[in-house]
């Protein structure tokens, strides 16, 4: 064997050992190491449609990704469940799925799908199988956001003064106001939804905290960060830190993504 040989077959071998390593470390957490995926999923939550996303999809695609942002009905759980599969069934293989806000909810029920194969939360609800998520919150702080939620019968949606100052607070008016003309108004069916699931169980699972939020209280996120054994990074950050910090969440995916 000549020298570039050793060399080359030494290098191969402690990549592999640090590779075993970095197994071995997740699975002694508790969670087994991200499955190499190509494909991203993508699921809005209350007050915002898919190009919440807008900021995070180009930074995904620059490094060849195939990105979905899922069009949320937020009409009832089952139907937003079932929106988010249909995207899912369309994936060629290995797939992250990411949740924001309330679609924490359907990444945690939609996340046991076969193709699913890790789980992001950012700023998101995580609740476990058959959970009251409302009772859960109820024993944190009511985040100002709460108050400003009004209602045109069934349809609710964010008063403009509150996602500028609760929803949005660290973006610049401009973009805030942008966000504010495609909010999307949810129907009060959606919040009865329960899970059936926890995906967050069995798929390992990254949560980005917003240490800044008004619409999730942040030791709430932290919570269900810490019960899910999650891979955690905090963000000071509003609530909608995938527009305020792209390139970190768009990392948290990265790392996701194996």
């Amino acid at each position: 064997m000549n020298r570039r040989e050793f060399s080359t077959r030494m290098i191969l071998g402690l990549s592999a050992v640090a590779l075993s390593t970095r197994a071995m470390a997740l699975q002694a957490a508790g969670m087994a190491a991200p499955t190499k995926a190509r494909n991203i999923v993508m699921v809005h939550g209350l007050f915002a449609d898919g190009s919440s996303w807008s900021e995070v999809i180009p930074l995904l695609q620059a490094k060849g990704l195939n990105v979905t942002s899922v069009q949320n009905p937020l009409t009832t759980l089952p139907e937003a469940v079932e929106a988010c599969r249909r995207v899912l069934d369309r994936q060629d293989g290995p797939t992250v799925l990411v949740g924001h806000s309330f679609s924490g909810m359907i990444v945690t029920e939609a996340g046991v799908h076969p193709k699913v194969a890790s789980l992001v939360y950012v700023a998101a609800r995580a609740p476990d199988a058959g959970e009251d998520y409302t009772a859960l919150a109820k024993k944190y702080p009511t985040p100002p956001a709460s108050n400003g939620i009004v209602f045109d019968g069934d349809e609710g949606r964010l008063t403009e003064e509150a996602f500028l100052r609760d929803f949005a607070g660290d973006l610049p008016k401009d973009k805030a106001l942008a966000l504010y003309a495609v909010q999307e108004p949810f129907k009060k069916a959606l919040l009865t939804g329960k899970t059936t699931n926890a995906a967050w169980r069995q798929k390992p699972s990254f949560y980005a905290v917003s240490t800044e939020d008004r619409t999730i209280n942040p030791d709430l996120e932290r919570y269900m960060a810490k019960r899910m054994n999650a891979q955690t990074i905090e963000l000071k950050a509003s609530h909608v830190s995938m527009i305020s910090h792209p390139r970190e969440i768009a990392d948290l995916i990265l790392r996701a993504a194996g």
